[in-house]
This record gives C-alpha cells, structure tokens and sequence, in this order.
C-alpha cells in the first residue's frame, strides 16, 4: 500500500499535461476494449477454440495501443512547447478536447463500421469498403432503408458528446489534483512520453514492427478478425487496391494450369483456344436466359434439403434440368460474380472489384461470339451501382433495361422487385423475332430484407418461424427468410408465363446464385463448410430447357466462371475460348475443381473430396476433408496432393491476375 501511495505522490509531480495523457489513454483504451468485447459477444461461432481468445485479446491490445498512442502523439509532442499545452489556457483547453472529439468522432465511425461489417458479412472492415464508398448515395440508401440510422447518428452524436464532456472532466480533475503543487514544465518527461508512444506505435520488441498480417496467425478466422481492430485492417488493405499481377510468375505456372485445364501445352502461354461444335450441341439456335440470382445460398435452398423448403418451385426445376449441385462462385460480391461470368475470369483483385478499375474494364466475353441475336441486359436498379454498367458495355449492341421505369415503381433502393422485373422481361422475349440472349440480375434476396417483398403483392403468402428454427437452418431473421422464399415465388410467377410463350420451346434457361451467405449450414451439410465458410459461395447451378436437355443431377465441382463457355459448347457454332471457364458438358473434361479467394485474404482450389487453402499474409496451407469422415487416403498420397493443389492453386491466382489486365476485347 505504501508503495501504491509513493507512485501515486511520484505520479502528481509529473506535468499536468502528461497527468491529462494518462486519464486519455485509460479512457480510449476502455473504448477500444469494448469495441472488441463487443464483437465478441455478438458474433462468436459455436465452434470456437476458446484456448485462443485470450491471445487474440493480447494480440487485438497491441494494436489498440497502437491507434491510441496515434491519437495521444500530438498532444504530448506540441505539449513540449508550454504555449501549446492544453493546462496553458481556456483556448488551449478548447482546441485540444475538439481534437479529442473530432477522433472519437472517427473512431466511433470506425466502430459502427466495423460492427455492420461482421453483421453483413462476418469479417472486419477493411479496404474493400471503399467498393460501396464509391457508390455514396446508392449505399446509404441501403442503409437508410436497412437499419435505424436518425437513431444510430443521434446515439453516436451523444456518445461523441459523453466522451468530450469526459475530456473536460477529466482536465478539471488534473487541475484540482494539483493546483498549488508547484510541478514545473519538465521536457525530460515529455520525451520519455514520446518514446514510449513511439515504442506502443512500433507495437513490437523486436525490429520488426507489428502488422496486419500478425492477426492471421490463429486457426480460426474468427479469432484474426477478432484480434484485429477496424482501424488497422482499414488502412493496411488500403494499398492493396492496386491491381497488380507477375506476367513472369504466371508464365512460368501456365504448364501446371495447361495440365489441370486439359489444355494442349506450347512452348509459351496460348489463352485461347479455337473449339468446334460439339456432335451433341443443339442446331436449332436456342434463346438464351441467364438469370443471376442475388445471394442465392445453396444451404437455404430446398435443393440442400434444408427442412425449411425455401425453394420449392426452384427444386422441381432442378429436377427438371441439368443441375450441378456443388458450383462455387470465385469470391464473394455481385460485382465479382457479374464479371466472373461475363469474362470467365475469377476476379482476383482482393480489396477493389475489378468493375470499378478503369484499367480492367475492356474484357473479352463469349457473349459477343452470339452473331444475330438480339442482346438484353435486366437489372431492377440503377446498372451504375459498383460500375456494373462498365462490365456490360463490352457486349456489343446491348440493350439495357435499368433504372426506373415509369409504370412500375420501386419498392426500395435496389429498385422494381424482382417479379416485376423477370415479368417485364417476359414480355420483350413474348414480342421478340429474332433469337435473343438475355442476361438478368435479380436483387429482391437482399438489405433491407423487409422491403423486398412488394405490399401490394398479396399473393405471396408471409411465413413466420420461431428465431431458433431459422438460426438452426441458416436464417437471421424472418424477414430474411421470407425475402428468400419470395425469390422462389418470383421465378415461379416467370416461368408459369414462359412455359405457356412460344419462345419457351426453344430457350435455354440458366439460372446461378451470384454468391451465398456465411452462415450456420451444419443441419444440410458437414461442419467444414461453416467453419471455412464455403457457404459464402457455394451456389445453385442448373442448366434448365425441356425438350433440349435431358436432366441430369451433376455432383462435380464446377464454377461460376464455367457458365458461358457450357453455353457455347451447347450451340452448334465454332467459338474462341480465352476463358479460364470449361464447357461442363463437354464429355472430356476431367479433373473436377473450383478457385476461390475470400474476405480472410485466402485463396485455394476445392475439389470433389478437399478443399486446399493457403493464407496469403502467412502462408499457412491447409488441405481439408469436405465431408466428416477421416480419409483413408496414406500420409505420402494426401502430401502429394496438397503440392499439387499448392501449384494449381498459384497457378490459377496468377493467371487470373494477369488476365483480368490482359484480357482485352479485340
């Protein structure tokens, strides 16, 4: 006790300034502790290693001391100046507490940002943000629309407000605690302060500062995202928003693709290929129907056999068509899969979608091999939004039906709901005479769930469930559940007008999830896909046209990126192929797989039995069995496995980079 009194008397004769500093830094650390408590509490997963929360609180510490030393550094820095000093005068004294609030202002900002990151979509905020930034009044529209935002403005305007008052107490205090002590204005103690800010902003005791990439040492990802603050990831992503690729690196790793692709190898990388017609490809020159499906979760669907049968008129469908039942979108977005798609490319470019880079918008497409027929492109919304539009203008003669449309209004920020969409493309296909193809992207299955069903629709019938059953199989929120169920409405409003159309006879119907959603999948499928979150791309695949395809329920791995080129392959007409897409119904086609890269900065191929990682800030690589049981597969076989997947893995990465800068339309 004695010894606490004399650091405490040692304590009060250090400048007021330095005194005020210590009271800041106990005040911002008990913010940034119950950021992370925060996110703790609300968004642990059921399987956490909790032998490694406490190292994740450590490691998230060392980098909030990080940002308070940032944010207590000017005011110890200037104070070394007395006039600069917040205890010099009552103007002084004002300056420096709305500096305070000016920052708590930003990090409450980051805060909230950083919360309606993990709800979104279970990761921390970061660079990639900057995605929606771009579209300003499209995204807070969306939010606007989603969440109670008067309120959360008016909350945060208080809390920045508390946190000021706070400040002024706080300087009070160190006046009252000292006044008449006599404590001289001593530079030493300043610098020692300084160096020990610098020493918390180093963040380390080695040489080697602390970074981003430290986070991701733990065997959960919820345990990085946990550890980190929104600050720090925020800015160290920011400069990976540069496209950048390695033509030498991709050269180098074209034998191992030309292998697994079943591409005939040259002495340097030839992209495209010259294929022919297939003996089974139909004559007849088929409309063409690719709908893009927004958050189209495989595991929510009836098709999983999810007990909530969400999807009921989508399953008889499949049942019906050519149904792949294990295809993966690359990575997660809309935008992403919009250009994944329409290139054939997976849009590896982490933290900024291609879409929105002015140096990747001149992409070849298959679509523009289609030689007479009539091009539509469908979006309820603005075709603007994340600069989809810019993706599209490389189909040539395309009509675009987007924006508002002055007999149907819309029901939220994404525009017209999706039934009033797919029927006003119902009726342009009923009056066409030339073959078209059609390219539609519903939005209706998204924020702010409770808008996307239209009032006046009273044919649609709501369906309310206890929170428990939904959170068992997948769903947030009734609304969720509902807007999902609303989707499988819409398609069934579409397809009972096609069928009785004359253009239903001879079109081909393609219908894929543009990517799912992170969630508890464990009632449908094994733990591993919730756990590596498989569930945020695994998506339906079906390939719908009676009377020209005969169905079939197809098991394999297959992409995104694969679409257009089955398409092509289902034409009876010569193409180019300068894709990394594979025609799915091509007889030939053998070593089954699918790339992707997710929000956690991994990258890794699945297959039919694994699913191989590699993170790319450590390099840790993991190679996973798909299904609970233990394979039976020797040590030396599945190691050899686990390098050739490694190599595949680079092989795609690198190829994809380079030709989303390279892939030009010409």
């Amino acid at each position: 006790m004695l010894f606490l009194c004399n650091m405490f008397r040692s304590m009060l004769r250090l400048p007021k300034t330095l005194l005020w500093v210590i009271n800041l830094f106990f005040l911002f650390l008990l913010l940034f502790t119950g950021y992370r408590v925060i996110i703790f509490l609300s968004f642990r997963p059921a399987e956490l290693i909790w032998d490694q929360v406490t190292a994740a609180f450590v490691l998230g510490l060392r980098y909030d001391l990080r940002w308070i030393a940032i944010v207590l550094l000017p005011v110890v820095l200037l104070s070394i100046q007395p006039g600069l000093s917040p205890f010099y005068s009552d103007s002084n004294k004002r300056y420096w507490t709305w500096y305070l609030a000016i920052l708590t202002f930003v990090l409450f900002f980051f805060f909230a940002a950083g919360f309606g990151s993990f709800s979104y979509n279970q990761t921390p905020l970061d660079a990639g943000a900057m995605n929606f930034a771009e579209d300003f009044t499209i995204s807070v529209k969306m939010i606007w629309q989603t969440y109670p935002l008067l309120w959360m403005l008016g909350g945060l305007f208080v809390a920045v407000l508390s946190f000021r008052w706070m400040y002024h107490k706080s300087h009070w205090q160190v006046i009252s605690q000292t006044d008449g002590l006599g404590i001289p204005h001593k530079r030493g103690y300043f610098l020692g302060a300084l160096c020990l800010l610098i020493f918390l902003i180093h963040g380390s005791l080695g040489p080697q500062s602390l970074k981003r990439e430290d986070s991701f040492r733990f065997q959960q990802s919820f345990l990085s995202y946990l550890s980190i603050n929104p600050l720090q990831n925020f800015v160290g992503t920011l400069s990976l928003r540069q496209p950048s690729y390695n033509q030498d690196r991709a050269r180098a790793l074209y034998p191992v693709l030309a292998e697994s692709m079943g591409w005939k190898q040259t002495g340097s990388p030839i992209y495209l290929r010259s294929i022919g017609p297939r003996s089974t490809a139909t004559e007849s020159k088929p409309n063409i129907v690719l709908i893009q499906c927004e958050s189209f979760s495989m595991y929510k669907s009836s098709m999983s056999g999810n007990p909530l049968n969400t999807t009921p008129f989508f399953d008889s469908l499949s049942k019906k068509g050519v149904f792949f039942d294990r295809c993966f979108a690359p990575t997660f977005s809309t935008a992403r899969a919009l250009f994944a798609i329409l290139t054939g490319i997976p849009d590896a470019q982490l933290f900024k979608f291609s879409s929105q880079n002015p140096q990747a918008l001149d992409q070849y497409t298959l679509i523009n091999g289609l030689e007479g027929y009539q091009k539509h492109y469908f979006l309820g919304g603005d075709a603007e939004f994340n600069n989809f539009e810019g993706v599209l203008r490389n189909i040539k003669g395309l009509i675009m039906h987007t924006g508002q449309r002055p007999s149907i209004p819309p029901i939220n920020v994404w525009g017209i709901s999706d039934k009033d969409l797919l029927l006003e493309a119902h009726q342009i296909f009923d009056q066409a005479n030339t073959p078209f193809f059609a390219y539609i992207q519903t939005s209706g299955n998204h924020r702010p769930f409770q808008r996307s069903i239209p009032v006046s629709d009273s044919s649609f019938i709501r369906d309310t469930l206890p929170e428990e059953r939904l959170n068992e199989f997948g769903f947030e929120s009734v609304d969720e559940y509902n807007a999902f169920r609303y989707t499988d409405y819409c398609f069934r409003s579409f397809f009972e007008k096609a069928a009785r159309a004359n253009y239903f006879s001879n079109t081909i119907f393609v219908l894929v999830g543009d990517h799912g959603v992170s969630g508890n999948a464990r009632a449908v499928y094994p733990s591993s896909w919730t756990s590596q979150r498989l569930t945020d791309q695994h998506v339906p695949l079906l390939f719908y046209a009676p009377g020209l395809l005969a169905p079939q329920k197809r098991g394999e791995v297959v992409s995104q990126i694969d679409v257009l080129p089955t398409l092509a392959g289902l034409l009876h007409r010569p193409y180019e192929n300068r894709t990394l897409g594979r025609d799915l119904l091509d007889p030939s086609k053998s070593n089954h797989f699918a790339f992707v890269t997710n929000a956690s900065d991994r990258i890794g191929i699945i297959t039919n039995e694994f699913y191989f990682t590699r993170q790319l800030n450590t390099g840790e690589e993991l190679l996973l069995p798909l299904n609970d049981t233990v394979s039976t597969r020797p040590g030396s076989e599945l190691k050899k496995m686990k390098r050739s997947l490694s190599e595949l893995t680079d092989a795609f990465f690198e190829t994809a980079r380079y030709l989303i800068m390279n892939n030009k339309n010409n």
